[in-house]
């Protein structure tokens, strides 16, 4: 990849517009869990996505990215769907289903980037969980995003918390670099060794982003181009924050309020 080399020092004023597009990225995000309710369009999703960006000045990353190019402002990816989803007006949100959202914002020149994945009414215990393991599985990483530090004792972190608990990490899937660019280096996969990787520095910002699978790690792309769903048809989550390592520590900028 290309962009997994290309690492930027943000300045503090340019970690400041990240984290009003954090908030921005973070106001989709939780529009979208309000609606999630069955009966609900992943299209009807992504619309409503679009009208808050659209409230803000911004738009998406994802749309037009890629070949072939994404046609949508977010993903949506239900159970098996790890990641890439395309939202679809034929597509209906389901009660038990787990629901994957992933939004980006491009405001004033950057990009922020996060997702989440929430249960629709009543969900089983073993999807519950698993969303409960993704989350704490994306805290274990932002634990570990301090200077000294390198990228390994971030990966590291997340791999053995989702090993921990039985599940698995995708091994094709990535946490990135990002900012005037949805993808720049360095490259963080969810699973590493403590000490190896990218010195962590002040003013790098890294989405972290843990992909978790209850049954196995290897995945499929569907015919879409884009769908990637796991191997097995086992369940899947996938939770993401865009973070800046700072001197005080890791700074969350995806989040609605100040963490």
């Amino acid at each position: 990849m290309n962009w997994a080399n290309r690492v930027y020092i943000k300045t503090p004023a340019e970690i400041e517009i990240m984290r009003q597009a954090g908030r921005i990225n973070a106001e989709v995000l939780a529009t979208l869990k309000a609606l999630l309710k069955p009966g609900i369009t992943t299209a009807e999703l992504n619309e409503a996505a679009e009208q808050v960006l659209r409230k803000h000045g911004c738009y998406s990353p994802f749309k037009g990215y890629g070949q072939p190019p994404f046609p949508a402002s977010i993903t949506v990816s239900i159970n098996e769907e790890l990641v890439h989803g395309i939202p679809s007006p034929k597509r209906k949100v389901r009660e038990g289903d787990i629901v994957s959202i992933d939004c980006g914002t491009v405001y004033r020149g950057f990009v922020a980037d996060s997702a989440i994945t929430v249960g629709v009414g009543q969900i089983s215990p073993l999807a519950q969980r698993l969303l409960e393991v993704t989350e704490g599985a994306l805290y274990a990483g932002i634990e570990k995003m301090r200077p000294g530090n390198r990228t390994g004792d971030v990966s590291a972190a997340i791999q053995q918390f989702v090993e921990n608990h039985g599940f698995y990490v995708t091994r094709e899937y990535t946490g990135h670099g990002v900012g005037r660019q949805m993808h720049e280096g360095p490259q963080v996969p969810n699973y590493g060794t403590p000490g190896q990787g990218w010195l962590l520095r002040p003013g790098m910002v890294i989405a972290l982003e843990p992909m978790v699978l209850v049954g196995t790690d290897k995945t499929r792309v569907l015919k879409d181009g884009w769908t990637v769903v796991s191997a097995d048809g086992s369940l899947t989550a996938h939770f993401e924050h865009t973070v800046a390592v700072t001197e005080e520590g890791p700074l969350i900028l995806t989040a609605l309020d100040d963490l």
